[in-house]
């Protein structure tokens, strides 16, 4: 390559040489050289270079524009890998910008033009707060002559980031042909809401429909297991991944952890952990959280000693799963040195989340005071979990005053939050205050708000069974419940 570079490359020499291509200062040499000689002139190879820019492999977005930009009248093929490129890059508004260029130059589409700019559509979808990307990207949906699957696929994903998960699973049924990632950023879709039935039973329809699942998906159904508790299902699907003979990956074996762990099941956990080839930060903070859940926070600080061992290096997660552990265990003194060690000896910034754990951790041991120092002299500005948190410490530890003062924060801050208003009565009605628990409650109605009532649920031979506060008797089986204590005593 370096031998050809010191020629003076013809128009078929500078193709072989971009064709041979292997890296990005080799591009830019080749580049150099084309330049030298002239041979920027002709068509193809402009067009070949600029291709080479623009392309995934080397990436390099300005110089393809650059090169773009001085091209006299470029074709369809060289809009479409702009466009492309855009969309595909941390710019997708360019994308959309470049097309609007497009048609001031009367250039004709193609079919090919329509994904690319629905994908920059759905990817702003994912960071703007109203649906206007995404409601481009339908009119451009339904401009297509021909809908292919990776149009579907890519509007579905557009609905599905900007929140609207209704239009995205009414889409989904209307596709006559899915695949794999159909099913799977649907599943996403109704993780990511926290629907883990709804995710597990479309997971059922894709087996029936003869899809199989790809490791993206089955990461998914097994979060879903962890958020619902069911140790049953999470079970099967382990198994359909060993009978199927399907690698357990970093992720896909921290995703097994994970549900293990929040199913009860810490042996196994650890026994994954144990047969894992390659033990990831993902893998060890899995763990790490696992005995934080179970208030285990004496072992999770034992497993993050062994992870610094081993050379891994924690990330922002680990931290929150560790001061959630030291949290649950009362560990205070070795969560402050936790908390003041991510910035002094790792380099990692504090998040919301961390504040929070820590807020958590000060209410729980009773250091009330120290708790809304510490939320005051935050960097930023709190939101209502970090002073849900101490309103909880409140609660716990009868600090009645200050629960009414963080009470009417919350409040302030999330006034259609119903939840809000029932912890505020409740810390008035433990003052005595009833007069006044009763007006807050009152408002719950007054403001139309939804007071959603609190659930357990258990899985038994496959089935979910859940049982809401206060609404016992919606569960068809609850008289057979009522009536077990009797049957015991005879």
């Amino acid at each position: 390559m370096v031998a050809m570079l010191l020629m003076q490359p013809s128009v078929e020499q500078s193709q072989v040489l971009l064709e041979r291509c292997s890296s990005l200062k080799e591009l830019k040499q080749i580049h150099g050289q084309i330049l030298k000689n002239g041979t920027m002139m002709h068509e193809m190879t402009a067009s070949r270079l600029f291709a080479s820019y623009a392309s995934k492999e080397f990436g390099n977005l300005f110089c393809a524009r650059m090169l773009f930009d001085r091209i006299n009248s470029p074709n369809i093929v060289m809009w479409n890998t702009m466009i492309r490129a855009y969309s595909n890059s941390d710019d997708p508004e360019e994308a959309l910008l470049l097309y609007h260029k497009l048609l001031h130059h009367s250039v004709p589409h193609n079919a090919y033009t329509f994904p690319f700019l629905l994908k920059a559509c759905s990817a702003l979808s994912a960071f703007e707060e109203t649906s206007g990307y995404i409601a481009l990207a339908r009119i451009l949906f339904n401009q297509l002559a021909t809908r292919d699957i990776v149009s579907w696929n890519t509007m579905i994903d557009g609905y599905i980031k900007c929140g609207n998960l209704d239009v995205a699973h009414k889409m989904f049924q209307d596709m006559t042909l899915k695949n794999v990632i159909s099913w799977t950023t649907m599943i996403v879709g109704f993780v990511r809401k926290g629907m883990h039935k709804e995710a597990l039973s479309l997971f059922q329809q894709m087996l029936v429909a003869g899809i199989k699942p790809d490791r993206i998906t089955l990461s998914c159904l097994l979060s879903a297991c962890a958020g619902l508790g069911s140790l049953e299902q999470g079970r099967w699907i382990h198994n359909y991944i060993n009978i199927n003979e399907i690698k357990i990956d970093p992720v896909l074996g921290s995703v097994l952890i994970d549900m293990y762990a929040k199913c009860g099941e810490m042996e196994r956990a650890l026994q994954v952990f144990t047969n894992l080839e390659n033990k990831c930060v993902y893998a060890w903070t899995a763990i790490i959280g696992g005995f934080a859940v179970h208030g285990k926070g004496r072992e999770s600080l034992d497993w993050f000693t062994q992870m610094q061992k081993a050379g891994i290096k924690p990330t922002s997660i680990t931290f929150t799963a560790i001061l959630t552990a030291c949290s649950h265990a009362g560990l205070v003194e070795e969560g402050k040195f936790m908390f003041d060690s991510m910035s002094t000896a790792y380099n990692i910034a504090h998040s919301m989340e961390h504040y929070g754990c820590m807020v958590d951790l000060l209410g729980r041991a009773g250091l009330l005071k120290e708790a809304k120092e510490f939320i005051e002299s935050m960097p930023f500005k709190p939101n209502a979990v970090i002073w849900g948190a101490l309103l909880n410490a409140c609660y716990l530890h009868k600090q009645i005053e200050l629960g009414k003062e963080v009470g009417k924060i919350l409040i302030e801050m999330d006034p259609d939050h119903s939840g809000r208003y029932v912890h505020l009565a409740s810390i008035l009605a433990a003052a005595g205050e009833w007069n006044q628990a009763v007006k807050v409650r009152n408002q719950i109605k007054h403001r139309g708000l939804l007071n959603l009532p609190g659930y357990s649920s258990i899985t038994l031979n496959g089935v979910e069974h859940e049982f809401f506060a206060g609404i016992g008797s919606s569960y068809p089986h609850i008289q057979e419940i009522y009536d077990m204590p009797n049957i015991i005593e005879e």
